[in-house]
């Protein structure tokens, strides 16, 4: 899952990266409007924390500019203004959650997590044959036995079970699961496919985890075919 934070504070914005990187997301930083409303609206994320007091653009700025391209973007407000009238503002201007400074961290994660699964209209069980992934306790099993990935392994077997059945390319892979800064020649992508596929299939019988060659990867379950 990619985030993008639109906050001008950085200590804030350094916070919560560090916070949301650590539970695997791919994190992307804008500290002005302009260059948040551009972001988020050139390039393709799962969720915007926007706060309100920004340079240049304000966040409402910013939110309605959203709401004319992306409609269905799920976006958290975070700011330190909690008046009602506030609010209201953010809300009715197309806010999909609201959060106000000072913030618990745990709590800004658990409504990210709920505006993801709002967003895709789906249980916080995804599952594909035996394997089973429950994006909210982040636990992995297969067959009945856990399996203990790390935060970008998780990130991308919930990306490939989110597309199960569908190609899908490295580029798509790099776009939800590492940041903008992310070295695009690198092999980290296989190198991350090939530690997932030493959890999820080397102990099993029918491998779920497929190369497809000159295109990218697929995750299906090629017994029931």
């Amino acid at each position: 899952m990619r985030v993008l934070i639109i906050e001008d504070e950085r200590k804030v914005a350094d916070f919560i990266q560090k916070g949301m990187q650590q539970e695997g997301y791919a994190v992307d930083i804008a500290r002005d409007g302009e260059d948040g409303a551009y972001q988020a609206t050139s390039i393709e994320y799962d969720v915007v924390i926007l706060d309100l007091m920004l340079p240049k653009l304000s966040g409402l700025e910013v939110l309605a500019g959203i709401r004319a391209h992306k409609l269905s973007l799920p976006v958290l407000i975070l700011t330190a203004k909690g008046s009602l009238d506030d609010k209201v503002k953010g809300l009715d201007t197309g806010a999909s959650d609201y959060l106000v400074k000072p913030f618990a961290f745990a709590e800004l994660s658990a409504r990210i997590r709920a505006l993801l699964r709002r967003g895709h209209q789906e249980t916080p069980v995804l599952r594909l044959a035996d394997l089973e992934m429950n994006t909210v306790t982040r636990e992995v099993a297969r067959g009945g036995t856990r399996i203990d990935l790390k935060p970008k392994e998780f990130s991308l077997l919930e990306f490939l079970l989110r597309n199960a059945g569908r190609p899908v390319t490295r580029t798509m892979i790099v776009e939800h699961v590492w940041d903008i800064h992310f070295n695009a020649v690198s092999n980290v992508v296989d190198v991350h496919i090939n530690s997932l596929r030493s959890k999820i299939d080397r102990d099993f019988p029918v491998a779920l985890i497929h190369t497809l060659r000159g295109v990218g990867y697929v995750l299906k379950d090629e017994s029931s075919c």
